[in-house]
């Protein structure tokens, strides 16, 4: 049962969270093939790297939030929040994931971008350390900022590489 609230700062967190919610079909890649065939070879390069750590770490979230968090806290507004969270991270991985088939035309290039973890070290390391944290060996204080690290940290420098493209006026799909 959620109501009564008895957290009211855990249920505002979910509200807002779920006033944010969109879909991928939402996301207009109209101009993104003009923009990606404009792009340096670096520039592309920077991005599949970018789209392969998003793929391969949203699933490690998703997991962690399914597999571990989710099921530890029995707080229903958190549960809630969670549950929320859970759903947005299918709709980004499921963005990253036409956004990879968008933009990478070459079959064999985009295999590699979706199997990132065992084909780009980068992104097999950053899995590694975020895995390292799923268990419940740490306490799940230790795990919530490891994987706020993750959220905060791996992924919001990621997203100042698309800023700086936005802000040249590139690949507003991104």
């Amino acid at each position: 049962v959620m109501f009564p609230i008895k957290y009211p700062g855990v249920w505002e967190m979910y509200k807002k969270h779920e006033a944010s919610f969109w879909t991928a079909e939402e996301i207009d890649l109209s101009q993104d093939a003009k923009d990606w065939d404009g792009l340096t070879d670096g520039e592309r390069h920077f991005i599949k790297h970018i789209l392969a750590f998003f793929a391969a770490s949203d699933g490690i979230v998703l997991e962690n939030l399914a597999a571990q968090f989710s099921t530890e806290i029995q707080i229903p507004e958190a549960r809630a929040f969670y549950g929320f969270q859970m759903a947005m991270e299918n709709i980004h991985s499921e963005t990253y994931s036409l956004l990879i088939e968008q933009y990478i035309r070459d079959p064999a290039e985009r295999d590699g971008v979706f199997r990132a973890i065992s084909t780009m070290p980068p992104v097999q390391r950053k899995a590694d350390w975020a895995v390292q944290w799923m268990n419940r060996e740490n306490s799940f204080a230790e795990r919530v900022v490891a994987f706020a690290a993750v959220e905060g940290v791996l992924f919001s420098g990621s997203f100042c590489a698309i800023y700086w493209l936005k802000k040249r006026g590139l690949m507003p799909g991104l």
